[in-house]
């Protein structure tokens, strides 16, 4: 059964930097992408950013561009959120996502919830002015 364990999460001021961590355990044949999503209270689950495993290509939401970088280490299985320039409207859960099946890789789909099978419980971020 494959985990994921989110970390760094933690309260900061407008201006400040993060870096989330994802560890993924347990047996995983073949990843063929890992994301971020994030989710305040009210609504709804929001792309973050994803990364092909294999080639390293990214992908991110309008929002988060030049601010947020997402990378992984395959050899310690971990995906991570750089964040720098955190705003208010980043306040949010911050999860991560494995996709085993290669539903993320068509099209535009490394977008949508459905395409990922395991999450991890997520991490709090929050930022204050």
């Amino acid at each position: 059964q494959v985990q994921l364990v989110e970390s760094g999460g933690g309260l900061v001021q407008a201006g400040a930097s993060l870096t989330l961590s994802c560890v993924i355990s347990g047996r995983t044949f073949y990843i063929y992408s890992m994301a971020w999503f994030r989710q305040s209270p009210g609504k709804e689950r929001e792309f973050v950013s994803a990364i092909r495993w294999t080639t390293g290509v990214r992908y991110y939401e309008d929002s988060v561009k030049g601010r947020f970088t997402i990378s992984r280490d395959p050899d310690k299985n971990t995906v991570y959120l750089q964040m720098v320039s955190l705003k208010l409207n980043d306040t949010a859960l911050y999860y991560c996502a494995l996709d085993l099946k290669g539903l993320s890789i068509m099209s535009e789909h490394y977008r949508s919830p459905l395409s990922y099978d395991s999450w991890g419980r997520g991490t709090q971020v929050s930022v204050s002015s």
